[in-house]
């Protein structure tokens, strides 16, 4: 089950999930400064999100 993401558990590589647009799908954490984090995400291409606005998702390998 995923699990809600801190700005300490999001480093370069990490894999994550927006639960509020599941349609972007899993996403990749390119850099991570405080709140604000950098995203690939797969169908939605590189985001800047503020995870105390859209808290993201820690998600494993296999994207669950």
């Amino acid at each position: 089950m995923p699990r809600e993401a801190s700005p300490e558990s999001l480093t370069p590589g990490t894999l994550v999930r927006n639960p509020a647009a599941p349609d972007w799908g899993v996403g990749q954490v390119q850099s991570a400064i405080g709140n604000r984090v950098t995203v690939n995400f797969e169908n939605m291409g590189k985001q800047l999100i503020n995870i105390e606005q859209a808290p993201l998702e820690i998600v494993d390998e296999n994207g669950t």
